[in-house]
């Protein structure tokens, strides 16, 4: 498995991921408000967007095929996490989140964890910050990981 920066190349595929990713864990537990905030979320052109700001776009990469992508917003906060459903399970999510650890520029990550994926955030090192919310109908469970202390 790779994990590089995502290139305008990868939009459509990525979109595609969050989408199927989606579909498969969340769709069904939200109402139509969450649904269409996602959509517009995953939306290609909306990712393209988020990438010319600030965000950084990692792909993980099987065999040179796009399975996963995390978007990390201002080096704290991990906005997008989500793997094709066939790959799920087997390292791609934690790849992907060791590498947002590299990149991150504050002690600790923040994520809003849709709630379905709370355990795995937990597995990764992540603990529950505060209530369940929810914004544009999407609902999420804050939580925050500490990053360990470089070693000099």
């Amino acid at each position: 498995m790779h994990v590089r920066p995502a290139e305008q190349k990868d939009l459509e595929i990525l979109s595609q991921i969050c989408m199927d990713s989606f579909d498969s864990a969340l769709a069904n537990t939200l109402p139509a408000a969450g649904r269409d905030t996602f959509k517009a979320i995953a939306a290609p052109a909306a990712i393209a967007a988020r990438l010319a700001q600030d965000n950084q776009v990692l792909v993980a990469e099987i065999a040179g095929k796009p399975v996963g992508m995390l978007e990390l917003k201002a080096g704290r906060h991990i906005a997008m996490l989500f793997v094709t459903p066939a790959q799920q399970n087997q390292g791609v999510g934690k790849a992907l989140i060791n590498a947002a650890f590299e990149l991150a520029t504050e002690q600790s990550v923040t994520v809003s964890a849709s709630l379905p994926s709370v355990g795995a955030y937990q597995k990764y090192g992540f603990e529950l910050t505060g209530e369940v919310a929810e914004s544009g109908g999407l609902v999420y469970q804050p939580m925050e990981a500490t990053l360990p202390q470089p070693h000099l």
